[in-house]
């Protein structure tokens, strides 16, 4: 389960941006997940839910963004959201493309209480 190691440095970038601040508590973390980043969402909450016991998160809530997956067409340039098995350019038919969104992992938001 990749997801814990993915949490405990989720933790350590937590706790680097809040530490300047001397919060009380984080009340609330937010995560966008795409589609396409190898990360299962109900695993990730888990493993926070496991992992923040004992630090200043050990109260946060964690909201989870699912980002699709976008695509631009190499050929015939238009974006598209593909198919989980489609490796056409429902457009043009083309096998070239690129994504553009759905692989990444991003910390959108960290609530603390002061």
């Amino acid at each position: 389960m990749h997801e814990l190691s993915l949490v405990a440095s989720l933790f350590d970038v937590i706790e680097c941006h809040v530490k300047e601040q001397k919060p009380k508590a984080v009340t609330r973390v937010r995560v966008q997940l795409g589609r396409m980043s190898g990360v299962v969402p109900e695993l990730f909450e888990t493993a926070f839910d496991t992992y923040k016991k004992g630090t200043l998160a050990e109260d946060a809530e964690l909201e989870i963004v699912v980002v699709p997956v976008k695509a631009r067409c190499r050929s015939c340039r238009r974006i598209f959201r593909p198919a989980p098995d489609a490796y056409s350019c429902p457009h043009c038919g083309s096998d070239r493309w690129k994504l553009l969104e759905g692989t990444d992992i991003v910390l959108e938001k960290i609530e603390i209480e002061i």
